[in-house]
């Protein structure tokens, strides 16, 4: 099982939001959102803020980081190493399962990811068995979009997007192209930009807050 930090439910726990980080960063770094949320109590909403495992990254010259997967060309047909997205979706399936386990519907499970988490979110949501309460996707891109037709298990799927129109990291033609997929296979997508780089901002919290509250309510 991956290893995580976590923001309790405020009393009952009635529904789990597992959020995935981005390239270099680990759980910690995404923890403080879960407070900046203000989720209404009543929702019983549990973070799970997970970290990557550590391994060397070809485009930083090899330097060991956490990462979901390895980054071996810019190029955003290369960008994503297949088999590190799929072990690293298998392990988030783990933390999942785990989460059904205690009780909690799949309709009440909400898979986020920021960069290059959002890159193993968006892979894995449409191939699991199950149906998620829906899938944040906030400044990233798609791995092997080309195989989603073929692969995907859910017909239908609630997915929030959003990224920075100046962000240097993940092109803003990237995040668009995996909406143009994920729109084309039929999927309930809805789209946001601002004028921001590779990060999150107020406006996107605001926005996320009032998805994550009609998504759970």
């Amino acid at each position: 099982m991956l290893p995580y930090v976590e923001y309790a439910a405020k009393g009952e726990h009635k529904a789990s939001i597992i959020w995935l980080h981005g390239l270099g960063d680990s759980g910690e770094g995404f923890l403080p959102i879960a407070p900046e949320l203000e989720l209404p109590n009543e929702l019983g909403v549990r973070f799970i803020f997970p970290h990557a495992p550590q391994q060397a990254v070809t485009i930083n010259g090899g330097m060991v980081m956490r990462a979901w997967y390895d980054i071996k060309s810019l190029e955003l047909d290369n960008r994503a190493d297949e088999t590190g997205v799929r072990e690293s979706a298998a392990a988030v399936e783990a933390l999942i399962q785990s989460e059904l386990d205690k009780g909690i519907p799949p309709e009440r499970i909400i898979l986020a990811g920021f960069s290059q988490g959002g890159v193993i979110a968006l892979h894995l949501a449409p191939r699991l068995a199950y149906k998620l309460g829906g899938v944040m996707a906030l400044s990233t891109y798609m791995c092997a979009a080309h195989k989603l037709a073929d692969e995907a298990k859910q017909n239908e799927l609630n997915i929030f997007m959003a990224h920075g129109s100046q962000d240097p990291v993940v092109a803003i033609s990237a995040g668009q192209q995996a909406y143009a997929a994920l729109h084309k296979q039929g999927y309930q997508v809805s789209w946001q930009d601002y004028p921001m780089a590779h990060q999150v901002c107020y406006e996107e919290l605001i926005a996320i807050r009032q998805w994550l509250i009609a998504t759970l309510s």
